[in-house]
């Protein structure tokens, strides 16, 4: 026990040794969670005795629930780390084990983006829309929406109905949004297909109809830890009210002022109110941090310090001084560019790589004049945006041949049974989908039964056909990474890129290769090929590294829980950040904790800047309000700074912030109610605006009703009042 809380502070400890309960750890930046969840793990293997196996531990990215499970299996030494994993992750788990309590198999499909395009595709064929009708990117965000919002009882379609009363719901279907929609649950349907969203509802309604399956799960799962716990949603909120329902053991993790995901479902008041929720729990405080120098956690601190929607705390540093934090103020967005990347030269000049600079920004669209810079100044950079690594070509190509392999679905048919070319088009593709129709079979089995007849004489169908059926009976004894390279190997899939000269294309492939391999190595159990490939589709760009020598350009919620040396966090001006969207008091405040989050990932340097000129109406442009809530004796300050568009600045934002406050109140406003204007005097509100940002209102000594701000201040007043303006 003396090993496991060595080296930690007293909240740490207090946190790794609070085993029965409910207990909620409120944990700064770069305070140790991850060592104090690692230990805790460990603590209640080695100490306490528990199995692996009856213990949850929910991450937040199969990234960090890998690493934990190395750290884990460090402090143990035992092959079994129990349930480490994503909320997701866990959800594919629970199906494997428990799917047929819903009529699915336990070799279901998860689906990702490309294979929802993959569908997309098939449906505008069939009913012949056309991308003017819908983007498939604008489809999916309106499948998402639709199933949250609109019919979030969309998955008692999938459960309930027969795939017949599915395909006619589809025919039937006269809008597009319809077509798209029902379309889209039919060919899920036909190859028990499940997305992200599914997981979880599929989840939650199994544990709802079948008390016997819950219970099994709550009495399995004797520990449960959540990380990142003030990100989660109603739907995962709701999964661990239910999985800690018989042994009342659930341990979360998570900081209020690292919120920044409402607008993804994210609710403040799970962490904020979980001792009201959990009665008797226990809150601990780890505020040491040990990510960054006092003179950022400085800045951090008298940033945050000025939202009021939160639990009131400090970063407390423990690392020596560093730098000062600069902050610069430019003269145009080009010059605030090549101020960031002389001050990349000179950390580079002083033995400092680029892989430790960092550039974070508040949307894509900003990085424009900071990549001609950089690439004017010859210096290399990589921007975490665009293709993720599992949505490449090849790497899509290669998961396809492991799908075949497993579950033989039509999806990954379509993509590879003519890559490499086995002249097998269009025209016969069409020919085996009509066969499966008739024969209600899946179309490799149509080409299965087809390869000797006329129409596929002169193609590769046949080896194909052999090829699959040679891996599908003979996989379950070999461990994936070797069946993969096998099957890259013996389908000419590889001799085909090594052809074609793709050395970037073979290259992805070889990361893939690795990435399987370190997958088998944390996975804690025997990892079958239905196992990763349940798992591979949650896996998203934050799971592939990056070692090169290159500055890296990413948002700031790309960046959250990452860390970095050196922080340049640019375009700090009104309207970029804190966005121009922002329209309420609660989303400033939010706004407000993503500069936190930005700030928080900076080690040893953190850099600050924002451009004067002209936005695109012609107006000022101002430095950010997030700037200005900053002490200025934190900053060391350089460039020209303008006192006069200073005093603009504060007079704009006082006025927003009047706004804000006013839309905040709108709660206390109903339609009907007198209310009391400083200048107009009484009147009835007849309506709110939220998009105008307005009150409707009706004064008792004017002729017609008024239009007012939220920026105005109302206060409400008796019925009995009934003065008017002098």
């Amino acid at each position: 026990m003396d090993d496991l809380l060595s080296g930690l502070n007293a909240a740490q400890r207090e946190a790794v040794t609070a085993t029965e309960g409910y207990v909620r750890v409120i944990a700064g930046a770069g305070s140790g969670k991850t060592r104090a969840l690692a230990r805790r793990f460990a603590y209640l293997v080695n100490e306490v005795g528990t199995l692996p196996g009856n213990i949850l531990c929910v991450t937040f990215t199969n990234k960090s629930a890998a690493e934990m499970r190395q750290r884990i299996h460090a402090l143990t030494g035992d092959e079994d780390t129990g349930y480490i994993c994503t909320f997701h992750s866990f959800c594919v788990t629970v199906l494997q084990e428990d799917s047929h309590a819903v009529q699915y198999p336990r070799r279901f499909l998860v689906l990702d983006n490309s294979d929802i395009d993959a569908m997309l595709r098939i449906i505008y064929e069939e009913r012949g829309l056309t991308l003017r009708a819908m983007t498939f990117s604008a489809a999916r965000d309106m499948i998402e929406l639709r199933k949250l919002k609109k019919e979030p009882q969309y998955y008692l379609d999938l459960i309930t109905l027969s795939l017949e009363t599915l395909q006619q719901k589809y025919l039937q279907a006269e809008a597009p949004d319809d077509i798209i929609f029902y379309g889209y649950l039919y060919q899920q349907k036909k190859c028990f297909g499940l997305d992200y969203n599914d997981l979880l509802k599929f989840t939650l309604y199994i544990f709802e109809q079948d008390a016997d399956i819950r219970l099994k799960w709550q009495q399995r799962l004797e520990y449960i830890m959540v990380d990142e716990f003030q990100d989660i949603d109603e739907p995962q909120y709701t999964l661990m009210q239910v999985l800690c329902g018989y042994h009342h053991n659930l341990f979360v993790v998570g900081d209020p002022d690292q919120t920044i995901y409402t607008w993804r479902g994210a609710n403040i008041r799970y962490l904020l109110d979980f001792d009201q929720v959990f009665p008797g729990t226990r809150t601990i405080l780890m505020m040491e941090n040990y990510r960054s120098t006092p003179q950022i956690l400085s800045v951090a601190n008298s940033l945050i310090a000025r939202n009021t929607d939160r639990m009131e705390k400090s970063l407390l540093p423990t690392l020596p001084d560093g730098a000062p934090v600069r902050l610069h103020h430019a003269r145009s967005a080009a010059d605030e560019a090549a101020w960031m990347a002389a001050q990349m030269q000179a950390l580079h000049d002083g033995g400092t790589p680029y892989r430790d600079m960092t550039v974070l920004y508040r949307a894509h669209y900003l990085t424009r004049t900071v990549e001609e810079v950089l690439q004017r100044e010859k210096i290399p950079y990589t921007i975490y945006s665009g293709v993720q690594f599992f949505g490449r070509a090849e790497i899509k190509d290669a998961l396809s041949y492991l799908r075949m392999i497993a579950c033989q679905d039509d999806l990954s048919f379509l993509r590879i049974v003519n890559q490499p070319k086995r002249n097998i088009g269009e025209r016969r593709r069409r020919l085996l989908q009509e066969q499966a129709a008739q024969e209600g079979c899946s179309l490799f089995t149509a080409l299965r039964r087809s390869v000797g007849t006329e129409a596929f004489r002169g193609t590769g169908a046949a080896r194909f056909v052999s090829l699959i059926d040679a891996f599908s009976s003979d996989c379950s004894g070999r461990s994936v990474s070797e069946v993969l390279s096998a099957i890259l190997h013996e389908s000419g899939y590889e001799a085909m890129l090594r052809t074609e000269g793709s050395q970037e294309r073979l290259d992805n492939l070889a990361e893939l290769k690795q990435s399987v391999y370190e997958y088998e190595t944390t996975c804690g159990e025997e990892c079958t090929l239905e196992h990763y490939l349940a798992h591979v589709a949650l896996f998203t760009n934050a799971d592939a590294g990056d070692s090169s020598d290159r500055v890296k350009l990413m948002t700031v919620h790309t960046a959250k829980g990452l860390e970095f040396p050196h922080v340049f966090l640019c375009a700090m001006n009104e309207g970029l950040f804190p966005s121009k969207k922002i329209r309420t008091l609660p989303a400033m405040e939010e706004e407000r904790r993503l500069a936190f989050v930005a700030m928080t990932r900076a080690e040893q340097g953190l850099y600050l800047s924002e451009a004067a000129g002209r936005n695109f109406d012609g107006t000022d442009r101002y430095p950010s309000r997030f700037l200005l809530d900053i002490d200025p004796g934190l900053l060391e300050q350089s460039g020209e700074r303008d006192d006069m568009l200073l005093d603009n600045a504060r007079g704009y934002i006082a006025i927003s912030e009047r706004t804000l406050r006013g839309s905040a109140d709108t709660a206390a406003f109903r339609p009907g109610q007198r209310v009391r204007h400083s200048i107009l005097g009484t009147g009835t509100m007849l309506e709110l605006d939220e998009a105008k940002q307005a009150w409707l209102i009706r004064f008792d000594g004017l002729p017609t009703p008024r239009r007012i701000s939220f920026r105005a201040r109302l206060t409400p007043c008796p019925e009995q009042e009934g003065d008017t303006p002098s």
